[in-house]
């Protein structure tokens, strides 16, 4: 029988002092840029406002959330009961991902103390501001989402220290209450993040629609909030299939391939509506032209459309879809895609100034984002091992127990 539990693994391997050692990396850099400023540590400049850390941590970051939405409408709203299984770990990724995306917004904004403003400064007009709403209410819906999973860990197994245990049935009945107001109200959290989902995924390409021709004319065009929703769509499923899939290879558990290649198998008609919009926006506007100088922007806009292409043929085949290393070739492929396409347009496209030093990211800038995302993956591994979040087989699960129990006495619960 599958029931989702809590993974019994060892928390510290080698691989995990690696994330150890890069997240700490990251934390020095975070640490010099809020003491001596953001230009201390970026290439940031008056010519380029924004760099990699909007590009990858904030643009990148909010589509590759998107695991999150796509799942609770397939397995909730859709009622697909056999893809329950991975609502909960895409819940987690969606929700870890958003807290990545807005503490990288809190520190690429210069004065990081304001952040708080658009919560009373409503400006009903603004891309940004809408954008900045939705994701801070969707990631307030995503924990509230997430709740139930906390109360399923702890309800009748509450064990406080002696000195506090007179709490253990006070704590236990408030657990009990929460439980039972969430499960008749969940309904409105789950459609709520779909909605508030699509407002912001899309919303992100309306602020770039505003910059105009500040932008390369391979990206800038009127359907980019339509584009930037479809890719948002495109990237959820090949998400859950690649966090899937290491999870079980980190934690050798064996991989839900009978809802994997399912989910695979409906990524060709996704990715296919994503191309043929891409490339029919192309044809309609004529900018395909820009295309045959063969410059630099050129080759980024092939090699996204390249990494979105390689992936839809690859879907197509039941070898692919059937097998674990074909499945985590083609979603890595889509990852990229939609990576480099998030690149390509926060960074590579958007030129607002004449700049007379061509912007790289620095080392701090590299370093905090890949210690933010080390960081996250660290967060990940220790959340699974405390709540019941991925589905394993009950069977498998007493085994594990047992054998580490052997090494000394442990407490599970």
């Amino acid at each position: 029988m599958m029931i989702p539990w809590p993974v019994k693994h060892r928390f510290l391997t080698p691989g995990v002092f690696v994330l150890i050692l890069i997240a700490l990396n990251g934390l020095v850099f975070l640490g010099i840029r809020f003491i001596s400023g953001i230009g201390a540590v970026t290439n940031l400049n008056d010519y380029t406002p924004w760099g990699l850390w909007i590009g990858v941590d904030v643009g990148a970051g909010v589509a590759l959330a998107a695991g999150g939405f796509t799942s609770a409408a397939l397995g909730h709203i859709m009622h697909r009961e056999h893809y329950h299984a991975i609502v909960r770990p895409a819940l987690l990724t969606a929700m870890l991902g958003y807290t990545f995306v807005a503490f990288a917004v809190f520190t690429d904004i210069g004065r990081f103390y304001y952040i708080w403003h658009p919560l009373i400064m409503w400006n009903g007009t603004s891309a940004l501001f809408e954008v900045g709403i939705c994701v801070m209410i969707y990631m307030s819906v995503l924990y509230i989402e997430f709740m139930p999973i906390v109360t399923e860990r702890f309800i009748g197994r509450v064990d406080l220290p002696d000195f506090i245990s007179f709490l253990n049935k006070p704590v236990d009945r408030f657990l009990r209450y929460i439980d039972s107001r969430l499960a008749l109200t969940m309904f409105i959290f789950i459609i709520a993040g779909v909605v508030l989902s699509t407002l912001h995924q899309s919303s992100l390409g309306t602020l770039m629609v505003i910059a105009g021709q500040k932008m390369h004319p391979l990206w800038q065009t009127p359907i980019l909030p339509l584009l930037f929703l479809l890719s948002a769509i495109a990237v959820g499923f090949p998400m859950i299939m690649f966090e899937s899939l290491l999870a079980s290879r980190s934690f050798k558990i064996k991989p839900e391939m009978h809802i994997l290649s399912r989910l695979g198998v409906m990524m060709s008609p996704i990715l296919g509506v994503y191309i043929a919009a891409k490339i029919g926006d192309l044809f309609i506007r004529e900018t395909f032209k820009y295309i045959a100088p063969l410059d630099g922007t050129a080759w980024m806009f092939i090699v996204e459309m390249a990494l979105i292409i390689i992936p839809f043929f690859l879907f197509l085949s039941k070898k692919i879809t059937n097998s674990v290393l074909g499945l985590f070739i083609a979603s890595a492929f889509v990852i990229a895609g939609v990576l480099v396409n998030r690149i390509n347009n926060f960074v590579v496209a958007y030129r607002p100034f004449f700049n007379p030093v061509e912007y790289f990211p620095s080392f701090g800038e590299i370093s905090v984002t890949l210690g933010c995302i080390a960081m996250l993956v660290l967060v990940y591994r220790a959340i699974v091992m405390i709540f019941p979040v991925i589905t394993q087989d009950r069977k498998d699960v007493y085994n594990k127990m047992i054998e580490l129990d052997k090494s000394g006495p442990r407490r599970w619960i």
